[in-house]
């Protein structure tokens, strides 16, 4: 039985337009400026997002950098002086710029140092000394550093920084005095003297009494954290910070913003303050519920308005009634916020980075010498492929010369000429010396083009050196790129790629962005597949 032919649609049949065909192509502005961006590692859809949490310090609250050091550094040397060290490093003076996140300070021998993403040291420091490649050769690169041993401390937190600066400028004071300086012991107690000063209000309560002066109001927090609750979306708050420090931040922020919302806790269906993170990810301390100075057991469901304290990701996360990769969590500190919630929890993460403005423009900045060294590396090259070229050839003559005159050529890169005469002489005698004189022609000539070769990548390597350092201090006097260590990912960078989901420089950020927004990240590219 054959198949019934198909019918012809009737003849007035045609293709309706598609939706788009009668929009044309709208005039496009200049998008969003880079320094606003949000950035994306690793695929995300805010669509599948139901809970977005925040840290407070340095995420929702934007401190002044340079304020803060100042301050905790006033507070720490005078906490070192009670504690028995010379009055003369209150008049010592201590650089806030000399620090950035990502250095890792050597306890043992009082040095400061920056690594790529494979732990290799590139920079380093000695008080404010730069140690040379000799002696950074001579102690960090004959074994794999241990970032994680007691010698070491790793600095990722921008509230570590006045550690570092402290560190640098009293080795370098004591030392020029003729202190004896025990390098670990130094750091320790810097590191104790700081917390002390956070424990005991000599930092916090001055921070709260004049909080214009350290902290930089957001106009657009408040519109941003409302965009993400219209669109259904609900939000947490999660601090390390007690409770009378979060009122007095929180109000500052964000009280008044919007009419909407009476007080800033309205923004929030669960706060939680005292968390102790990273322990909060890994410990099961108990959620409890502040009323006043009450402190006592919570009970489900968690109430918007309310106040939380304590507490552990398993109880939130049943608390809150999803699973892990519904939240989103936005944080600065890799380690706390960032690598903890990553590893022991399915949270999404974004990574707040106050750097990252100054970071895009010093890249701007630097177009024109990126686009000189890839022209230079294109050079060396092709200069190596020659260079390859050239000393095959004169491999070659070499055995041709030999193998004709029964005389083995010194590996000199010139001939004597009494052995070149014998050379020819015995070459004579068999009937071949045109042709040697000839291949030993050829062989200098090839070896003279080597030596251009070699000067001219001598020349290209000087180059790229001075690129690069020009680079380097328009990112920073001391330490170059934050998130780069030459062509490589800084340690620092390597963290933030593989740990943040997203990163930017400020939560407001988002706000240019639908709260359905799918992030993508950037095609990954190994090495074999560049130039295809």
């Amino acid at each position: 039985m054959s198949a019934a032919p198909r019918s012809e649609p009737p003849p007035h049949t045609k293709q309706l337009p598609l939706p788009l065909d009668d929009f044309g192509s709208r005039e496009r502005g200049p998008g969003i400026a880079r320094q606003d961006r949000v950035f994306c590692n690793r695929n995300l859809k805010m669509s599948g997002i139901s809970w977005v949490g925040f840290d407070m310090d340095y995420t929702l609250a934007i401190y002044d950098q340079p304020a803060m050091d100042d301050l905790s550094i006033r507070a720490t040397i005078a906490k070192l002086i009670a504690r028995g060290y010379p009055e003369f490093i209150k008049t010592v003076p201590v650089s806030t710029q000399f620090p950035v996140r990502g250095l890792l300070i050597d306890k043992r021998f009082g040095h400061v140092l920056k690594m790529d993403r494979y732990k290799h040291v590139h920079k380093g420091y000695h008080g404010f000394r730069e140690l040379t490649k000799e002696e950074l050769r001579a102690l960090y690169h004959a074994k794999k550093i241990r970032p994680a041993t007691p010698r070491y401390h790793w600095i990722d937190t921008l509230y570590a920084l006045s550690e570092v600066a402290t560190y640098a400028a009293l080795v370098d004071a004591m030392e020029k005095k003729g202190y004896a300086v025990d390098y670990s012991r130094l750091f320790t107690d810097i590191r104790e003297c700081i917390d002390e000063a956070h424990r005991d209000g000599t930092i916090l309560d001055e921070v709260a009494a004049n909080l214009p002066h350290f902290v930089h109001r957001d106009p657009n927090l408040a519109p941003t954290l409302h965009k993400l609750r219209s669109s259904g979306k609900k939000l947490f708050l999660l601090t390390n910070s007690r409770w009378a420090y979060t009122e007095k931040m929180m109000t500052y922020l964000l009280g008044g913003a919007m009419a909407e919302y009476p007080t800033w806790r309205n923004f929030f269906d669960v706060v939680i303050v005292a968390a102790t993170k990273p322990i909060f990810f890994t410990e099961r301390r108990p959620l409890l519920e502040r009323d006043g100075e009450t402190l006592r057991p919570v009970t489900l469901p968690l109430e918007r308005g309310k106040i939380y304290e304590g507490g552990n990701l398993q109880e939130l996360e049943r608390a809150l009634g999803v699973t892990g990769d519904e939240i989103l969590y936005v944080g600065d500190h890799i380690y706390g916020d960032i690598l903890r919630s990553k590893k022991d929890s399915a949270w999404r993460t974004a990574m707040i980075m106050q750097e990252l403005e100054t970071e895009i423009a010093a890249y701007e900045s630097c177009k024109e010498d990126f686009a000189t060294i890839e022209s230079l590396d294109d050079q060396r090259e092709h200069l190596e492929d020659d260079l390859r070229y050239y000393q095959a050839r004169i491999k070659e003559l070499t055995r041709q010369i030999e193998h004709r005159t029964g005389e083995r050529l010194e590996k000199s890169d010139r001939q004597s000429a009494r052995d070149l005469a014998a050379m020819l002489n015995a070459a004579d005698k068999s009937g071949l010396s045109g042709s040697v004189a000839e291949l030993e022609a050829d062989r200098m000539r090839f070896k003279r083009a080597v030596e251009r070769i070699r000067g001219k990548l001598r020349q290209i390597e000087a180059e790229v050196s001075a690129l690069d350092r020009r680079i380097d201090l328009r990112f920073h006097p001391y330490w170059g790129s934050l998130l780069k260590e030459g062509s490589e990912q800084s340690s620092f960078g390597k963290q933030v790629d593989d740990y943040a989901c997203l990163y930017t420089s400020r939560v407001s950020n988002f706000l240019a962005y639908s709260p359905q927004q799918s992030f993508r990240s950037p095609r990954d590219v190994m090495a074999h597949e560049i130039g295809m």
